[in-house]
């Protein structure tokens, strides 16, 4: 059976960038952050507030969820983990993006001129 994650798509740009730094490995917030920045080259950039405010609604939505430690070592340090339904979610959203590159390299692209 199919779940339904129409209340997830499309995935703002922080959510899908936190679930592309998450969809290897378990991470703290800081690594999220340092992953973010490399996943897009260094154009879109998470601070702290943005980060935590969105793995708290990833959380609530159950797209992520905290484990303590993971990877660390260190208990007192909170990690976050994809679920299956952040997976499933993830994979929906690629295919989404893929479409819509597929759908507009057939397109030309033509300058607007603003007029003056």
């Amino acid at each position: 059976m199919f779940e339904d994650l129409s209340h997830l798509l499309p995935l703002s740009q922080a959510h899908l960038y936190i679930l592309l730094a998450l969809n290897a490995d378990d991470k703290h917030g800081y690594a999220i952050m340092q992953d973010v920045r490399e996943i897009s080259e260094g154009t879109y950039n998470l601070g702290p507030a943005t980060l935590y405010e969105n793995l708290a609604k990833l959380l609530a939505l159950g797209v992520i969820t905290e484990v303590r430690g993971s990877n660390t070592g260190d208990d007192r340090r909170r990690c976050y983990r994809l679920t299956g339904t952040g997976k499933r979610a993830l994979k929906e959203e690629l295919a989404r993006l893929n479409r819509l590159v597929a759908r507009l390299g057939n397109r030309k692209v033509r300058a607007r001129e603003d007029p003056a």
